[in-house]
């Protein structure tokens, strides 16, 4: 009989398979190699968000934030270290400030929360403060979750007081600690941010409100994960801030609208998420290790780009680094973010003399004819003063 030998058919050929993203885990093990392998990662905080946010086009403190890079060892070790941070007295006026705001369950927080957000009858006199004790940051954060829910479903008023909430950046969790959270009887969480910089005439300063909407906004954020799986919970977006009021030490409080920095903080932690992509464009083998020599962490800093402007030296440790670059390049943005954006297209100081002098730029651009109308009206005043003396 004749055999029949197996035929063997070639195997179709299939796609290769999709390109994986970077998985969490390598993610942090390069954000460790940058920091360096023995330095334990700097958490961030809702002063740290709230001044990225502050600051969205600036990659170097998004990367160096989101590796938990100690910028203020990084600068010292740079050769600019910054007297950066609060004095030992102001953090102790601070905290008893603090303390006589909570004082007696909180009571005079809570008329100050009355009178401002409003409401029919008295000042809550039956408040819950839930203890909040947990062994560590994560303990903590579940046991806060657990109070809100609870004094959700109660239907009550409730003071929670250093609440610890955890809000995912860069595929970890940062716990970030507010003054205080009150949850209403109709299911509303408020922010209560508790500052010691004067309200002087019902008013304070507007960079420092700024910078306490800007903090407040992130913990809107993390209470709103909170929410979404409490029933009946909604987070508001009116932040109750209390400050000295004048020159005393009695307090005195005014509501703040965070929604516009709820939403620039919220675009910024999204694009952290996406931290990978700005790691993934450094040289091979950089590192922020303060170990490192000066010129190894001047390359590596210079590897990713800044957006400087002088509003960083109250927010950044690395200002003093990054402004002295500034101004030895000539940058515009040294000047301020308001200049840099009336100047166009002229992105250095020695192009708007030039421009100014006539030397250099299109006479039909907008900002060069301006300029040349400025230099000519100070050298017409300057003519005239002359011929004055």
């Amino acid at each position: 009989m004749p055999q029949h030998r197996p035929v063997h058919l070639p195997r179709p050929t299939s796609p290769p398979p999709p390109r994986e993203e970077p998985s969490a885990v390598t993610l942090r093990q390069r954000l460790a190699e940058l920091r360096g392998p023995a330095v334990t990662p700097r958490p961030l905080d809702a002063r740290a968000l709230a001044a990225l946010a502050a600051n969205p086009g600036c990659k170097r403190r998004a990367l160096l934030d989101g590796a938990g890079v100690d910028k203020a060892a990084l600068a010292t070790a740079l050769g600019s270290p910054a007297a950066f941070g609060q004095s030992q007295f102001a953090f102790m006026r601070g905290n008893a400030f603090e303390a006589k705001v909570k004082a007696d369950g909180g009571t005079e927080l809570m008329r100050l929360l009355h009178e401002r957000l409003g409401g029919p009858g008295e000042p809550p006199r039956d408040v819950a403060v839930p203890d909040l004790t947990a062994a560590g940051p994560q303990g903590r954060a579940a046991r806060t979750a657990l109070a809100l829910r609870e004094a959700t479903g109660a239907g009550g008023w409730a003071l929670l007081d250093h609440p610890m909430l955890a809000l995912e950046v860069a595929g970890s969790p940062a716990y970030l600690e507010p003054d205080a959270v009150v949850v209403h009887p109709d299911g509303t969480w408020t922010v209560v941010e508790i500052k010691s910089f004067p309200m002087i005439d019902g008013s304070a300063d507007a960079a420092k409100v700024g910078g306490a909407a800007r903090q407040s906004a992130v913990y809107v954020l993390a209470l709103e994960r909170v929410a979404e799986a409490t029933d009946g919970a909604q987070v508001g977006h009116r932040v109750l801030l209390v400050c000295p009021k004048d020159f005393s030490n009695l307090p005195t409080a005014s509501v703040v609208d965070v929604r516009k920095q709820r939403a620039v903080t919220r675009r910024q932690l999204t694009r952290l998420t996406r931290i990978e992509d700005i790691a993934a464009a450094l040289p091979e083998g950089t590192t922020f290790d303060p170990e490192r020599s000066p010129e190894e962490l001047d390359t590596a800093v210079e590897s990713v780009a800044a957006a400087y402007a002088p509003e960083c030296l109250a927010a950044c440790e690395l200002a003093f680094h990054c402004g002295g670059r500034a101004r030895a390049a000539g940058a515009v943005e040294a000047l301020g973010r308001s200049v840099r954006g009336e100047l166009g297209g002229l992105t250095t100081v020695g192009a708007v003399l030039a421009a100014a002098a006539g030397k250099e730029g299109d006479p039909a651009d907008p900002t060069v004819a301006a300029l040349r109308r400025a230099a000519a009206l100070r050298a017409e005043a300057l003519d005239g003063g002359s011929v004055c003396r």
